[in-house]
């Protein structure tokens, strides 16, 4: 099969994408360019208002009839939204793209809008070339994947993600038989992923001021806190340990903690919270990885606890035809095959597996070879990762 990459409308495609900002919560505008290019192409759109200021946009390459439906999945959404004060000056962590040495550089290229234009370009390329097939090619951009969610004070769109939009997508229509995910893999075949429950641990005390504190020391609830951690950092490591899957350790985090009022420190904190990440292997249900958790909690004297986020990670059967045809391609485009893998970070495999959509992350490397450049890739991975795409679709989808 014969299909070309255009590799300066790749890399324009890219740099479009990248300068339109997406923080999590205001994903729109970039659905709105994002119609546009499928419109251009000449596909089937459906736009799905996910909620205000929020949308995904899904494309449809119709095939001839009687093959599978294949779609290609992205998340609009960015990590950060480049305003942080801690990512001033760097130019990978803002909304702005360029291309520089072979690299494009700019917020999200990596995770995932230069997967985004990688659809876009093997959909082109297949179009340009003629190929017809026989199944449906899907893609779908999504609002709300990057790994957050509403807890305390921390409401609003901004805070809804953890595969918000995929979670619309599906019960809208969105659905296909199998999907590839271009999540940034180092265009590993990810067969598994870990999904992740939060955890908040709290202690209490009385609310009192300094000057009346004395001989209270140990009723404070920072101070109750610290005897807390101490249990906790002497339970993790048997939770990594059980946690574990295919030969990868599970893994947990210390993620925040918070207690008293910075401003008002004359008075003793009434609650201090502690939260914790526990990653959870795609073979353990969510409700016993919930039992486990809160009997750690519960075992803690003078501690309430909740779990706030129980999202499941996914799987794929390595004999799967979407996994040999990515192997094909890969092998096809890179003249090896390419590595298995098994990752702790969450994807919307998660959301969608739970459809019936078969789904294998794949896709370009991770973006972060450079600290004080941040986000940036090489075009020549982008391009290779494109063709891959467009052979894998056409081995699934059947050419007619």
């Amino acid at each position: 099969m014969d299909v070309a990459i255009d590799r300066q409308r790749l890399v324009d495609l890219a740099i479009r994408f990248v300068s339109v900002p997406s923080f999590t919560g205001s994903e729109e505008p970039l659905a709105h360019v994002i119609r546009e290019v499928f419109a251009e192409l000449g596909l089937q759109t459906q736009w799905q208002q996910v909620e205000d200021g929020r949308a995904n946009v899904v494309g449809t390459l119709p095939g001839a009839g009687g093959g599978p439906t294949l779609m290609f999945n992205g998340h609009m959404d960015t990590s950060y939204s480049g305003r942080e004060p801690w990512l001033q000056g760097i130019p990978g962590f803002q909304p702005a793209g360029f291309e520089r040495d072979g690299r494009i550089y700019g917020l999200g290229i990596s995770n995932m809008k230069g997967a985004l234009a990688c659809y876009v370009e093997a959909v082109r390329a297949l179009v340009d070339a003629g190929i017809r097939l026989r199944g449906d090619v899907l893609v779908a951009a999504v609002a709300g994947e990057i790994e957050k969610t509403q807890q305390g004070d921390a409401q609003g769109a901004e805070y809804r993600g953890y595969a918000a939009g995929s979670r619309y997508l599906v019960t809208h229509g969105g659905v296909a038989d199998m999907c590839i995910l271009g999540e940034p893999t180092e265009n590993k075949v990810v067969l598994a992923h870990f999904g992740s429950l939060w955890l908040r641990l709290s202690t209490h005390g009385p609310f009192i001021h300094t000057a009346f504190s004395e001989g209270k020391r140990e009723q404070n609830s920072i101070v109750k806190m610290g005897g807390v951690l101490d249990a906790v950092l002497d339970w993790l490591p048997r939770w990594e340990e059980e946690m574990s899957y295919d030969g990868v350790r599970g893994v947990a985090n210390v993620g925040a903690v918070a207690g008293g009022f910075g401003w008002r420190v004359s008075r003793t904190p009434h609650q201090t919270d502690l939260f914790l990440d526990l990653r959870v292997p795609p073979d353990v249900e969510m409700a016993v990885a919930r039992r486990q958790a809160l009997a750690f909690a519960r075992s803690l004297d003078g501690v309430d606890a909740e779990v706030y986020v129980t999202a499941p990670g996914a799987r794929i059967d390595e004999r799967h035809p979407l996994v040999a045809a990515i192997d094909a391609a890969h092998e096809e485009v890179f003249a090896a095959p390419p590595e298995r893998d098994v990752t702790r970070w969450f994807s919307d495999a998660s959301v969608l597996t739970r459809y019936g959509v078969e789904t294998v992350n794949y896709g370009t490397s991770s973006g972060l070879p450079d600290a004080e450049l941040g986000e940036n890739l090489a075009v020549d991975g982008l391009v290779q990762t494109a063709e891959v795409y467009a052979r894998a679709a056409a081995k699934v989808c059947e050419v007619a």
